[in-house]
């Protein structure tokens, strides 16, 4: 698969909401780095943080554009509630090795009404 085929089946597979069977796509030392949030470091870590989010809120990923370039594939998103963000997947040997993302993360919050963090 091509990254960007490894891409459009994960966003299929985050909108089915399905935390195990989307954490197949990952390297067992695959870091997923959200950057409202600390690195996720691991297959194990990056499926419980997807099996709590899923629990969390309902979220839909309907892709804008889809680009590759070599091993890497970025995706530019919105959701049906007007959030809008972009990621970055690096693909090696058909699985993601790093991704990053890129979101607002109050926006996220309050559309959700999920409580915001006072640091």
């Amino acid at each position: 698969m091509t990254p960007k085929d490894v891409i459009q089946q994960w966003v299929t597979i985050f909108n089915s909401g399905n935390a195990e069977e989307l954490v197949q796509l990952y390297h067992t030392d695959a870091i997923n780095h959200q950057v409202a949030n600390d690195p996720i470091i691991g297959k194990e870590a990056i499926f419980e943080m997807f099996k709590n989010e899923f629990s969390t809120a309902e979220m839909v990923c309907i892709p804008e554009h889809i680009f590759q370039d070599g091993d890497w594939a970025i995706l530019e998103w919105k959701d049906p509630l007007g959030l809008r963000g972009c990621g970055f997947f690096h693909i090696v040997e058909g699985k993601i090795k790093f991704q990053r993302g890129y979101w607002d993360k109050l926006s996220f919050l309050k559309m959700h009404n999920l409580p915001i963090p006072i640091n």
